[in-house]
């Protein structure tokens, strides 16, 4: 098991699905990772909820909040002051897409940002919410990764934001980079986008789940009517695959 009760500045440490079609994100996620749903009661919270497992966040959903807006995952990195990485964002030439904002039941406060390129994330300022309580074990998100369609832009924008150095290179065919907090720790990941994505998909932050058995995940999320997009395939880091869910939501599940 591996749990947590909180989480440096600087790592991603909570994800979240928007949906157009809740029922049907809870029911799928519910059957591939063995979550369960739980909505919050109060109002203010838009139809927001948190999948558990074992009794733990892992993970949090809600509604998509505009017409024609795609279903997808978020990765939020945890800072001490979500209003002056806000200003960050900026200052580094991103854009701060929803203002910081307090969440509902004292929970934090976020903000939804994109980078240079336009990829989505979020900064999340906790309070009673300290992000993912369970992580880097089968049923729980394990890794965030950037795919990149302009890597010194990135290598730019979030050293300058959040401090990060990165590492890396290309070796026997992979082109790889870690980020890393503190120039020490390893918090995520940056690659190229993928020589086979279609020009129209932009830059975006994958979130990857760890799973026992890559390939019988592949075929139970297939079976639950999710789409591969690539492999499955071996990497230094494990066995993975990038699937779509039924709403089209970009994940990954890796055996690490």
């Amino acid at each position: 098991m591996a749990e947590f009760t909180s989480y440096e500045p600087g790592t991603p440490s909570w994800v979240d699905v928007a949906s157009s079609d809740l029922a049907s994100s809870k029911a799928f996620y519910g059957a591939l990772f063995g979550w369960e749903a739980q909505d919050l009661p109060d109002p203010a919270a838009g139809g927001y909820g948190f999948f558990l497992l074992r009794g733990k966040l892992v993970a949090g959903y809600g509604p998509t909040m505009a017409p024609g807006q795609p279903s997808a995952w978020a990765t939020y990195i945890q800072v001490d002051d979500a209003d002056k990485t806000a200003e960050a964002v900026r200052g580094a030439g991103g854009s701060v897409l929803a203002p910081p904002m307090d969440i509902p039941g004292d929970a934090g406060r976020m903000a939804v940002c994109t980078d240079r390129e336009g990829a989505f994330f979020s900064v999340f300022q906790p309070n009673q919410h300290k992000g993912a309580q369970l992580a880097n074990e089968p049923g729980a998100f394990c890794w965030n990764e950037l795919d990149s369609r302009d890597l010194d832009a990135a290598k730019a924008f979030y050293p300058a934001v959040f401090g990060w150095t990165v590492e890396g290179g290309a070796d026997g065919g992979w082109e790889y980079y870690e980020w890393k907090r503190g120039g020490t720790a390893t918090i995520g990941g940056l690659m190229p986008m993928p020589p086979g994505a279609p020009a129209a998909v932009p830059p975006h932050w994958v979130t990857y789940f760890a799973v026992a058995d890559t390939d019988a995940a592949i075929a139970q999320a297939n079976g639950l009517g999710a789409t591969t997009l690539a492999g499955p395939m071996d990497s230094p880091a494990g066995r993975f695959a990038v699937l779509a869910g039924p709403q089209g939501e970009v994940f990954a599940v890796i055996k690490l």
